[in-house]
């Protein structure tokens, strides 16, 4: 049997990227998966793609009706939700002069809200069913900080402490719901990859610090789904309101790491 054999999980942002890995992984090792994404032809591909155990919805995190409508569809279709990866997220090239209003707002809404909406959603059905294990997506940037990035960074910090009040509220009612945060660095997806080149164009100067450089080196979607899928198991029953960097000592050592180099 799979590590998530009889476990059904909803990963948002799952058309590509970490979520599409967290939803194939998640899959293979037994769980029913949900998938969820603004882009339904790319979505809906990976779903179909996984097979019988996947399904694809159309939605939009920041919007909370649209939430309330999900869970009711997964309830009636599943009977319960055992895990939730809030995995979508947007960025964009921002400096802390630079910040506009519209960007602003998209990114927030869609990282800070679209978790918040997705955790008060979740949490009455998990309690249902008795157990459940959320799973945010914050960044490295909450940590470290991103000079070109300080909107996103701000949406993720904001993403990594909801985690934790998630977690205390749910141990402090007694509630058999865990939350944890993952906080990446640079990993080879298309959203990386494409932040890497805005930010070459955005400001040459400090390209060094998006990783742009042909040499720096990225992670593996699996170094990322991997530990989702630890934290979506039973086998971590005991880890609660933790934030989890992964980035291969990026984050405490000067300069690049050597290590396999993607592309």
């Amino acid at each position: 049997m799979g590590r998530l054999a009889g476990k059904v999980a909803l990963i948002t942002g799952a058309a590509r990227g970490l979520g599409e890995a967290d939803a194939r992984t998640f899959a293979r090792e037994g769980a029913r998966v949900v998938l969820t994404d603004v882009d339904e032809e790319a979505g809906q591909a990976v779903a179909a793609d996984i097979g019988g155990s996947a399904w694809f919805r159309h939605h939009d995190v920041r919007d909370e009706q649209q939430w309330i409508a999900l869970m009711a569809e997964i309830k009636e279709r599943e009977g319960r939700l055992d895990i939730l990866v809030n995995n979508a997220g947007v960025v964009m090239p921002s400096t802390p002069e630079t910040i506009e209003a519209d960007a602003l707002r998209f990114i927030l809404d869609v990282s800070i809200n679209g978790t918040i909406w997705g955790c008060k959603h979740a949490i009455p059905l998990m309690r249902e069913g008795g157990s459940g294990s959320i799973i945010n997506l914050s960044s490295i940037t909450a940590v470290q900080g991103h000079a070109r990035s300080a909107a996103y960074t701000a949406a993720k910090g904001a993403v990594d402490a909801y985690s934790r009040a998630v977690a205390v509220y749910c141990a402090q009612l007694g509630l058999p719901i865990r939350c944890n945060s993952l906080l990446p660095d640079r990993i080879d997806t298309p959203m990386v990859r494409g932040m890497a080149a805005a930010v070459q164009s955005f400001d040459p100067a400090l390209a060094d610090n998006a990783g742009s450089k042909p040499e720096n080196v990225y992670g593996e979607v699996s170094d990322v789904a991997n530990l989702a899928l630890f934290l979506a198991s039973d086998e971590s029953k005991f880890i609660n309101g933790q934030s989890f960097v992964i980035d291969n000592t990026a984050s405490i050592t000067k300069g690049a790491v050597p290590a396999r180099i993607v592309g």
